[in-house]
């Protein structure tokens, strides 16, 4: 297994135990054999393949060679172990910056170690229950391990396929499986596509994660209390007694005004890229998966019928349920841009981060088409 400890911020999270934990509590894959394993992951490899050609030609975008990511196919540790890499690394400059508001001292140590460990195992159940959710990723902002290499140049990154996931769905879903696993390729590659075809993209959204995270000001147990809401959600409900928040999600309950500002503008692009991949994988569909309407329509009825109180309840505290608002928000903003200035027109948006769409043109495109395109033309 690979190691995650080694700096002052180890001793906020324990991000070894972390991974212990998520992977003893991991749900169990679909029943498959050895042979049909295999299977998939060739068939998820050759259709991810594939899939980059299918991307960039409609899209029009043109990536950086130099600069390509590899896909990997994981099972549910496997994920698990590469977002606790990628978690570590985006989040140290904050926990740093608890470690110091902490202090030094005998009994500060004490007390960071035990909290650690608590939080590393709270963390460690969060990701055992979102490892069975998650069909595809594409980790932006990914340090390469021993074990999960990461792509070169300065964008970095990493494309992965969770295969189990992929195969418990269309099981569920009762949908062409060949058709099904390029269906989700397809989603997924145009996210790295947008990410080695852009190449300030990254550059900018992690100045943006990192400029909310230095303007968080809370008391370390302000922050590991909110994990621990999380973690006593997934074991029953909030504790006897104790108010709901009114649905706010686990960032939100940590904001500042200047944060909000911030969230206002991540949440746009993230709207932004979920949207483009959810019109690209629908657009590029017809031509290549046949039952691509039937997917499309299960699809859509599995996000809208939800799931249990519990996952539900679960996902609000995480932020998921907005997550979900951006598939919907996203690609219609596309849609909507795309008919009224063509791909070419829509593709200003990559131009630089000015470009880039506000949380209000998300909602309402011909604002956005107003400002980049008729403005630039006057």
């Amino acid at each position: 297994m690979t190691s995650f400890g080694g700096t002052a911020s180890q001793g906020m999270v324990d991000w070894n135990l972390a991974v212990a934990t998520a992977t003893r509590l991991v749900r169990p894959g679909p029943e498959v054999s050895r042979e049909e394993a295999r299977a998939v992951v060739a068939e998820l490899r050759r259709h991810a393949k594939s899939s980059e050609e299918h991307v960039r030609g409609f899209t029009r975008m043109e990536t950086d060679e130099s600069h390509d990511t590899p896909v990997l196919v994981v099972d549910r540790p496997g994920w698990v172990r590469a977002n606790v890499a990628g978690f570590r690394e985006l989040l140290k400059p904050l926990l740093d910056k608890m470690e110091e508001r902490r202090g030094p001292g005998a009994g500060n140590a004490v007390l960071g170690a035990v909290g650690g460990k608590v939080t590393g195992v709270e963390l460690g159940m969060l990701l055992s229950f979102l490892s069975s959710r998650v069909l595809g990723q594409y980790e932006t902002f990914a340090p390469a391990t021993r074990e999960l290499p990461a792509g070169g140049g300065p964008n970095g990154g990493r494309l992965l396929l969770v295969a189990p996931n992929i195969v418990h769905v269309e099981r569920e879903l009762d949908v062409q499986p060949h058709d099904f696993r390029l269906w989700v390729c397809l989603h997924e590659e145009t996210h790295r596509t947008q990410f080695t075809a852009v190449p300030w993209l990254r550059d900018h959204l992690e100045g943006e994660i990192q400029s909310f995270l230095a303007e968080t000001d809370v008391d370390p147990m302000t922050v590991l209390e909110r994990v621990r809401e999380a973690a006593q959600t997934l074991a029953g409900g909030r504790p006897e007694g104790e108010e709901d928040d009114g649905g706010r999600s686990l960032v939100e309950l940590v904001q500042t005004p200047s944060q909000r500002e911030i969230l206002g503008r991540l949440t746009a692009v993230m709207s932004l890229l979920e949207g483009h991949a959810d019109f690209v994988m629908d657009g590029v569909g017809p031509s290549v998966v046949p039952s691509v309407a039937e997917i499309r329509e299960k699809f859509q009825q599995r996000r809208a019928k939800g799931a249990s109180r519990l996952d539900l309840a679960l996902r609000r505290l995480l932020g998921l349920d907005a997550k979900l608002r951006q598939y919907r928000d996203g690609e219609r903003f596309v849609r909507a841009v795309v008919e009224e200035v063509g791909m070419d027109g829509f593709n200003r948006v990559w131009t630089s981060p000015n470009t880039l769409p506000t949380k209000a043109e998300i909602g309402k495109p011909a604002d956005w088409v107003a400002r980049v395109h008729r403005t630039a033309e006057s």
